[in-house]
């Protein structure tokens, strides 16, 4: 399988400063180091193996080297810092318009990191302040499962790659040179609608929800709460009708699960 190429991510057109390291601990940890060593926002840090590789909640992710798409971007976002919280949404929307563009496959958003295809993870995103001598900036980690079709056991009924979904186990992998360039784009045509135009933006996340219609159990701030997703915030808040008849928007939770 090809390793990443530098050279094959760089676009002119993009404000990007593309570097592919073979292995590190996590290129957030990476990318967050090199900010606060004076690098400049439009670092973007691809891996082919991860060593110390997280999630959300410091949940470990799986990475076997060379086979999917592992990057960090160093951001600072054109909105004021109240507003940062929207750049999870708008690279929700980026993740599932690369793959759109690419593939003939249909991925979902699982409010509020995960992307999905058939009822299965594939990505996964966490967006990081980081306080450095310039002031503010975002490090969002991106994991996409794209040649990965061997899980853990743990994982097998849960995850897949946009090999497995579309080939199953077929032992043909994709180029991901293709898939990265597609999110590197959509990643900056999106960021740019942080304060204008993110009502489309919402718009289309919500066509594009899993959660939607689904009974669930959100974990936030330690309490359980049970409802059936309703809708979309203007903020991208996922809007919860409770058992009492009552209704409460999150804008955060530790976890959600569908309640079967």
């Amino acid at each position: 399988m090809d390793a990443l190429d530098a050279r094959l991510l760089h676009d002119s057109d993009l404000p990007w400063q593309v570097r592919v390291e073979d292995e590190v601990t996590s290129t957030s940890d990476v990318v967050k180091e090199a900010a606060q060593a004076g690098a400049q926002p439009g670092l973007v840090l691809f891996a082919e193996s991860q060593t110390a590789g997280r999630g959300r909640r410091d949940n470990r992710w799986i990475t076997p080297p060379g086979q999917d798409l592992m990057l960090s971007l160093l951001l600072v976002p054109q909105a004021p810092t109240a507003l940062w919280s929207r750049v999870t949404t708008l690279a929700a929307l980026a993740i599932c318009r690369a793959i759109e563009d690419e593939l003939p496959l249909q991925p979902r958003i699982k409010w509020p990191n995960d992307i999905y295809i058939q009822d299965r993870k594939v990505a996964g995103l966490l967006a990081e302040v980081v306080s450095t001598s310039s002031g503010l900036q975002l490090v969002l980690g991106i994991g996409l499962n794209v040649n990965t079709c061997d899980f853990p056991a743990e994982l097998a009924g849960s995850a897949t790659s946009l090999r497995a979904a579309l080939f199953g186990s077929s032992p043909r992998p994709l180029d991901r040179h293709p898939i990265a360039r597609a999110l590197l784009r959509h990643l900056h045509h999106q960021l740019g609608h942080i304060t204008d135009e993110f009502c489309t933006a919402i718009a289309e996340v919500r066509e594009r929800a899993w959660l939607l219609g689904r009974q669930i159990r959100a974990t936030v701030e330690g309490r359980e709460i049970y409802g059936r997703a309703m809708d979309l915030t203007a903020e991208g808040h996922l809007l919860l009708a409770l058992p009492d008849g009552s209704s409460l928007a999150l804008s955060s939770a530790e976890s959600v699960r569908q309640v079967v």
